[in-house]
């Protein structure tokens, strides 16, 4: 609490970025010390908010440090993460700061966890990574599913998303940041296997789904989700002594089911060319992103179907605009959550579930991100 600010939000003169600092301008409450940064002043001052302006660069290690040092909680929106991130996340296992981001990136998450999660656990810093739709829905709505089934017993836990979106220029960058670097993607993932304990006398599998029909086509979903919530099985005994999570993406029509998986195998594979990369990257610049009018047609859905102990649940969390407006909210309400929240006494590099669990899915249910229970 001798530091000035509860809350920095890095990055805010970016598309997400703003809408997150739009947001904390009104959700945090009237004692909440809470400050923009970035590089540019002016841009952050275009954004006409009555908090302080902090200047900080993401390349230069000696201004994160500086910046981390005068906060509790530091949020950040600047991505690709792989690119941008490591330096913020060093300054904040440093200074025992508590560290957010909204990174999609499995190669990210694996490096940081190997070379700062001890550090961070030394000095009391929380590192959460995936606090926006990546991969908030998913590692919360599993938590809230399993709370409901039966403790001490064998869970499996199946999640299937329905959505409508647009990505902006930000997101488009880091997807094809990430298709380009597989290699070295699956470099950071073994070194982390080697680094991160196996939970003992307990098993813990979390992979992208198969194909199923469950009255519409459900298709393998790989993405960063199924690797989050299976660290936080592996951090929290409540998911059992055996424990099974498999992601799917839902279409309701196999010809629809066909085109999302030819569609996203042309543009892995398109992704794979420097050329292609480029020209796709000029298409929708950093800073661009949906106009309002659009993201309010935007909406998602994920439905839970959880088993255990010879009981079945459905849980469904759902919202709006997952992409941007959702994703805001998320973040800034973990930021909230962190700085003012009785959340568990652990620290390292962790999940929204095991940072912060119950308390944030109460702040993001009241804030209109909806966590219910269907009858199975």
């Amino acid at each position: 609490m001798d530091r000035p600010y509860d809350i920095v939000l890095f990055g805010a003169g970016g598309f997400t970025g703003a809408l997150t600092a739009a947001y904390l301008a009104r959700a945090a409450g009237p004692g909440t010390r809470w400050a923009l940064a970035g590089r540019d002043r002016a841009k952050l001052e275009r954004l006409g908010l009555d908090v302080p302006i902090l200047l900080a660069d993401a390349t230069d290690a000696a201004s994160l440090a500086a910046l981390a040092g005068r906060t509790r909680v530091l949020a950040t929106t600047v991505g690709p993460y792989v690119r941008y991130g490591e330096p913020l996340v060093a300054a904040c296992a440093d200074a025992g700061t508590h560290y957010l981001d909204l990174t999609g990136e499995q190669e990210f998450v694996d490096r940081t966890y190997t070379r700062y999660h001890d550090r961070a656990a030394r000095s009391g810093a929380k590192l959460v990574h995936a606090c926006g739709f990546d991969s908030i829905p998913y590692d919360l709505g599993v938590l809230y599913t399993v709370g409901l089934l039966p403790e001490g017993v064998p869970l499996k836990v199946s999640g299937f998303l329905r959505t409508s979106l647009r990505p902006s220029g930000g997101t488009l960058d880091t997807m094809l940041s990430v298709l380009g670097r597989a290699k070295e993607t699956v470099a950071a993932g073994t070194q982390r296997r080697s680094a991160e304990p196996r939970p003992k006398g307990r098993k813990v599998s979390s992979l992208p789904g198969g194909l199923r029909y469950v009255g519409g086509w459900a298709l393998p979903m790989p993405s960063l989700d199924s690797k989050i919530v299976g660290y936080s099985a592996r951090l929290l005994d409540r998911y059992g002594p055996d424990f099974t999570y498999r992601q799917h993406y839902a279409v309701r029509t196999l010809p629809a089911a066909l085109a999302t998986v030819a569609g996203a195998g042309t543009f892995a594979a398109l992704a794979q060319l420097p050329p292609v990369r480029d020209w796709l990257r000029s298409r929708l610049r950093p800073g661009d992103g949906p106009s309002p009018e659009r993201r309010a047609r935007s909406w998602f859905k994920v439905t839970f179907l959880g088993e255990g102990g010879g009981e079945r649940v459905v849980t469904e969390v759902s919202g709006g605009d997952p992409g941007y407006d959702e994703t805001a909210k998320m973040l800034a309400e973990s930021a909230l959550c962190l700085a003012f929240d009785d959340v568990p006494d652990r620290a390292g590099q962790l999940t929204t579930a095991s940072a912060m669990g119950q308390p944030l899915i109460d702040r993001l249910h009241a804030a209109g991100i909806t966590f219910t229970t269907r009858a199975a």
